[in-house]
């Protein structure tokens, strides 16, 4: 008899634990991060554009927009400051790092792929990186396990070179030739290694760094068609066509993530990494295959364009989404860049942060829109520095021969920027300059100047 019920002891306990194993669901989530290059304030439908994004709003409409996220107002600076949780003028990153230049992200910070290892998450990169120019200084030694893409800030979409004629697309630090535009190798690279090429074992954080929808625009006509009737400028109509077609390329990762049976268990990220710009003269770039755009994106109604500390180059067009976690929901808290590393690492179940991020984990005002207490924002570009402090914002530029000039605006009542209050308010101005100067002296004394 205690042998029968020893063996339905066992039997029973085999099949619960078989049940759990089945049932059972991880406890931290994977991530796929969408970063589009240059998308404007109001180049998303969600924000009233006239470009068709439906994949953009869908998120937008399931998931928690971040409606005052601040990136910083060049690509470089926003990548690394995702990817160290810090202001990137601590680490001389002020303007895009040029082909002229040998900097790189520095080997004595710990980044978010690197953190993510400790988490035994395995970490994959498509598209741009744009924080060394050089297989050595490229994803790889930074803590992508894989990397895909291109190193330089700009290329040709179907050559995939420079600006000057270096070569750029890689795959895991090997220069390779491949025929395609870039927003479909990308996607496709994204989907192949999603099907066949990570280990099931493991969670995993992959990003999709488009370069859409970055000058130079090289679109087929099935993409311009929708905007034949609705915009007349042929530049702009063009600037539409590369958002139609990055929004198509993120409506197929996610279809692929469904497919795979990983949609319910995947925080979605997706950003611009800085406003739009408004124009292009080319130049001499690529031998002058290129003609210039009189047009590109828009910010409205956010002042200014990308490469300024105003609202329209650093306020972004962001959204998170996890399935059955956040709600749909507009959260209007204070937001900055710098604040995804921490919030990223606490949802993969770390239990410490890196000690040189400087972000906190936001993921509960997220999920409650409750307020972010002492967020104070600090950006600081290669024109212009910037320090935020809910209603605030003071902005100091500085000259070599003129005077520094400060710019004080209440950003909630004058999202606009059309009123200084510098005179009108001078102890917030003299606060707000102290916090200023406070955060300039931590920086880096060595900045990189201007860039592409």
């Amino acid at each position: 008899m205690k042998s029968l019920i020893l063996n339905t002891i066992v039997v029973l306990s085999s099949c619960f634990l078989s049940f759990a194993q089945k049932t059972a669901t991880p406890t931290t989530p994977n991530f796929v991060v969408i970063v589009a290059d240059d998308a404007g304030w109001n180049d998303v439908g969600y924000n009233g554009s006239e470009i068709k994004t439906p994949n953009i709003d869908w998120l937008a409409k399931k998931g928690a927009q971040l409606n005052r996220l601040y990136a910083a107002p060049t690509c470089s600076p926003s990548r690394a400051s995702f990817f160290t949780g810090r202001p990137s003028s601590r680490m001389g990153i002020v303007a895009p790092i040029s082909d002229k230049s040998n900097l790189t992200l520095p080997s004595d910070v710990t980044t978010l792929p690197q953190a993510l290892h400790q988490q035994n998450y395995q970490t994959a990169l498509f598209g741009k990186w744009h924080l060394g120019l050089n297989p050595s200084s490229g994803p790889k030694a930074y803590g992508f396990d894989y990397s895909y893409g291109f190193l330089h800030g700009q290329i040709d979409q179907y050559s995939h070179e420079y600006k000057n004629g270096d070569p750029s697309w890689h795959r895991n630090g090997e220069f390779i030739t491949e025929k395609g535009h870039v927003t479909d190798l990308v996607e496709n690279e994204a989907i192949t290694w999603l099907k066949t090429k990570r280990d099931p074992s493991k969670n995993f954080y992959i990003q999709l760094s488009y370069s859409a929808p970055h000058f130079p625009l090289q679109e087929d006509d099935k993409w311009k068609k929708p905007y034949l009737k609705t915009i007349k400028n042929n530049s702009r109509r063009d600037y539409a066509a590369a958002m139609s077609h990055l929004d198509y390329s993120i409506g197929q990762i996610m279809k692929t993530l469904k497919q795979q049976h990983l949609d319910k268990n995947t925080v979605l990220i997706f950003m611009s990494d800085n406003g739009a710009m408004d124009k292009w003269n080319p130049g001499n770039q690529y031998k002058g295959r290129h003609a210039a755009n009189d047009v590109l994106g828009n910010n409205f109604p956010l002042r200014d364009w990308k490469t300024s500390n105003y609202e329209g180059a650093i306020r972004v067009p962001a959204i998170i989404y996890w399935k059955n976690k956040t709600n749909s929901s507009l959260n209007n808290n204070y937001i900055s860049v710098t604040d995804l590393m921490p919030t990223i690492l606490s949802l993969a179940g770390a239990k410490s942060i890196p000690a040189t991020v400087e972000g906190q984990n936001i993921w509960n005002s997220i999920i409650t829109k409750d307020s972010i207490p002492n967020q104070a924002i600090y950006i600081r570009g290669h024109l212009q520095e910037s320090i935020i402090e809910k209603p605030w914002k003071l902005i100091r530029t500085r000259h070599k021969n003129a005077p520094t000039v400060f710019e004080l605006f209440n950003i909630e009542k004058d999202p606009e920027e059309k009123e200084n209050l510098v005179l009108t308010h001078p102890n917030v101005t003299n606060k707000l300059k102290q916090n200023l100067d406070l955060q300039f002296a931590k920086d880096s004394k060595e900045v990189n100047s201007a860039g592409e």
